[in-house]
């Protein structure tokens, strides 16, 4: 139990349903839409609906979402991959001719055809209780009628206004300069868009008016995208297989790649082969364990991690063999407890930039059906580049390409890029025990796998779970919350890792413990935005 004499907020308990989310606006439609007699799943796209509309520097319509969906009683895990794809121009030759070896994060190259909206129309159809028609309706108030910025939003958008500048988003810039905490923000011309989605459906946003807008946009910055692409979109988001581990007596379940799910599994399991660190969660032994494993997995992602799907270019991830208890073995023999790996190739340096930015959000409703739910821009306000009659912010999602011929993650037409947003579900003998995530763009793998340690494994409450300090080794070095203790920073230093502060906070998360013993609800909300975990 915490000391209620320092700063910090305890797990929410309910009984009959739960949501936890970055907006509190958001928690709120979800529990509105379980009230009306919706399930989780049709909570969650109405909370990530409004999510787009309140928080736009992490989500958007103009974005991509993956889905883990563990309806009650069927002892199945659904998972969705609502991620998109590249132009089906977009290959290696193309860039090639012109002497680009690298994506601009800013550039329309990096814009993949959004697949959230299809992928919300595919959930809903195949697991929810209501439409799109429904569900979208606080969204598009929001839009219309304006909504305060909250704390964490607006220090995201202020430290993003050269992007929307360079993007020609002035609308986001009102008056020249991003909005203040409490500012009223309005957007109409989203309104009009989700109108029209709520009105005809996902093709509402794939064709027609809406779909011809941002290509226009995107052409006009010299991307390759079509009209054609963007019908192609609608039909893009799929049911995949789901990947899992068994860890301290739970089903740890993820989506498979091209989604970066699989390293959570791989940390796990070369974590779970070790005894628990003699020094707590807080220790030096624990954290220099698990910062060891990131540095392993991670590199294994730069080099297998990519869209094994049907497309050109398409990779074959050896999941099989990174998961094998084996492989899993031969990592953890590399590890030592007193002292740094040498020579070990940076983590992620030359794949992805730091401090992405995502919504995250879970659901469980009366039923005991769990719904854990991540929606993403990929970066602050994605590519920077905004629709202006359709009101559409355009992802970033193709900066997770490579321009290097014969790598996994090489550009193709009509392929997906490497994703980094993954939700998790926790299963226990086929009832699901906790949806939960991670946000923060590559982090997510490592911040999942510390803060089920936390509280599977340490025995923190859930919310202790999300409130501990975080670390990451990132570029060579090893990236320190403020909270991580100076003594711990000290003892790192000393066994070879190089800590250096970062501004922004490691992600953010949500969780809700399913308790059926007690017959509870427990939920918890990440301090590191501005959500909440609410029940009734």
């Amino acid at each position: 139990m915490r000391d209620f004499q320092l700063p910090g907020r305890s797990p929410v308990y309910a009984t009959h349903g739960m949501a936890a989310t970055s907006m509190p606006a958001a928690t709120l439609t979800a529990l509105d839409v379980l009230r009306a007699g919706g399930n989780a799943l049709d909570a969650a796209v109405a909370a990530v609906a409004v999510q787009c509309v309140i928080e736009p520097q992490s989500t958007g319509i103009g974005g991509d979402c993956f889905c883990l969906y563990a309806p009650a009683g069927t002892g199945k895990v659904h998972a969705l991959n609502g991620s998109g794809r590249a132009a089906a121009a977009a290959g290696i030759g193309w860039y090639e001719s012109r002497g680009m070896h690298a994506l601009d994060n800013t550039s329309a190259h990096a814009v993949t055809v959004p697949g959230a909206i299809g992928a919300w129309e595919t959930l809903l159809k195949a697991h929810g209780r209501k439409g799109l028609d429904e569900l979208l309706q606080p969204a598009i108030r929001y839009a219309q009628d304006g909504w305060p910025v909250h704390p964490k939003v607006s220090r995201d958008w202020a430290a993003s206004v050269d992007k929307l500048r360079q993007g020609g988003a002035t609308s986001f810039l009102p008056g020249g300069a991003a909005p203040d905490v409490g500012d009223i923000f309005a957007q109409p011309a989203l309104a009009e868009t989700l109108r029209a989605i709520a009105r005809h459906g996902a093709k509402a946003f794939y064709e027609g008016p809406v779909a011809a807008d941002m290509v226009a946009t995107l052409r006009a910055r010299g991307g390759l995208h079509t009209e054609e692409d963007f019908a192609n979109g609608l039909r893009n988001a799929e049911f995949v297989d789901p990947i899992s581990l068994n860890w301290k007596g739970y089903d740890v379940y993820q989506c498979p790649p091209n989604g970066q799910g699989l390293l959570v599994l791989m940390m796990l399991g070369i974590l779970g082969g070790m005894p628990s660190a003699p020094d707590g969660p807080a220790g030096i032994v624990r954290a220099h364990r698990h910062i060891e494993t990131a540095r392993l997995v991670y590199r294994d992602r730069d080099a297998f991690l990519a869209d094994p799907g049907s497309a050109p270019g398409s990779a074959n991830v050896p999941v099989t063999k990174l998961l094998s208890p084996d492989y899993l073995a031969s990592q953890r023999a590399l590890i030592s407890d007193t002292v740094a790996m040498r020579g070990l190739p940076a983590a992620g340096s030359d794949v992805l930039p730091p401090h992405k930015d995502t919504v995250y959000l879970c659901v469980v409703d009366k039923d005991g059906n769990a719904c854990s739910f991540i929606n993403s821009l990929f970066e602050n306000f994605g590519s920077g580049i905004l629709a202006h009659r359709s009101g559409v912010m355009l992802q970033n999602r193709g900066y997770g390409f490579r321009l290097e011929r014969g790598h996994p993650n090489c550009i193709a037409g009509d392929k997906r890029p490497m994703h980094t947003i993954i939700p998790g579900m926790l299963m226990k003998d086929g009832q699901a025990a906790m949806p939960f995530g991670v946000m923060g763009g590559h982090y997510q793998p490592a911040g999942q796998s510390w803060f089920l340690a936390n509280f599977l494994e340490y025995g923190l409450d859930i919310q202790q779970s999300m409130d501990l300090f975080r670390l990451f080794p990132y570029g060579g070095k090893l990236q320190i919350e403020r909270g991580v203790p100076d003594e711990l920073v000290r003892e790192l230093t000393a066994m070879g890792h190089a800590p250096e502060p970062v501004e922004r906070p490691h992600g953010g998360g949500q969780a809700i413990w399913i308790d059926r013993r007690r017959g509870c609800l427990v939920g918890a909300s990440d301090p590191r935005k501005d959500g909440m975990a609410l029940g009734y």
